[in-house]
């Protein structure tokens, strides 16, 4: 008896609504996102109060925001973004490698956090990625991130880490992988992996990156 393969369900288009008080980078971000059969873009707006008030009416799945616009800005629509339509992916843009931004976006749970000199592809594959759940954050952007806030200091380590996990948080924080931690320490990656995640339970983390935002906060409020 012969077996037929059922058909597969085409990929769910991903709706994305951009936020941007330039013309032109609506115009490019559009042209960008146009380039995938995934994605379609809902519409575009130059300030923020409008777009609020469109997602009142129409939901979208991700929403491309400029940080930096008069009026209400990026962070100020992604808070209220997060509170009144909590299903909402939100991207931030800029044209600032701005820390703290960056760290304000992540702390309210961007699901990314891009440079507008990003190729077109990476803004592309940020936005369906944060459809499915996923942060992503410019590479260099991410390099500041590590080099210059997210290393924690050995001393005045929490009481409820232990030695090992101190010593995984430390090099996590670096910017290392599972394996490349296993292999610095000596130790096996399964049992890396088991620290990550006992960290991230301690912490109160949903992903890695949101442990050593976590980490750079504490230390930030202890000082």
């Amino acid at each position: 008896m012969a077996l037929t393969s059922l058909p597969q369900s085409p990929p769910q288009v991903v709706r994305v609504a951009l936020v941007d008080d330039d013309a032109f980078v609506l115009t490019a971000l559009r042209a960008y996102l146009a380039s995938s059969e995934r994605i379609e873009v809902a519409s575009t707006f130059n300030r923020a109060a409008d777009a609020l008030a469109f997602l009142r009416r129409v939901p979208v799945d991700v929403l491309l925001t400029d940080v930096r616009m008069p009026g209400m800005d990026g962070l100020a629509l992604l808070s209220r973004v997060r509170v009144e339509h909590p299903r909402t992916a939100v991207v931030v843009l800029t044209s600032f490698d701005d820390d703290e931004a960056m760290l304000a976006a992540l702390s309210q749970s961007a699901h990314g956090f891009l440079l507008k000199d990003s190729a077109p592809e990476e803004i592309v594959r940020a936005v369906l990625a944060a459809a499915d759940g996923g942060t992503t954050i410019s590479p260099t952007t991410a390099s500041r991130l590590v080099a210059h806030h997210l290393r924690p200091a050995r001393t005045g380590a929490r009481s409820d880490i232990t030695g090992a996990e101190q010593e995984v948080l430390a090099l996590l924080c670096e910017g290392y992988s599972n394996a490349e931690i296993a292999q610095r320490l000596v130790v096996a990656e399964s049992t890396v992996k088991t620290h990550v995640s006992h960290l991230m339970k301690k912490y109160g983390a949903a992903s890695r990156l949101k442990l050593v935002v976590a980490v750079h906060r504490e230390r930030e409020a202890a000082l």
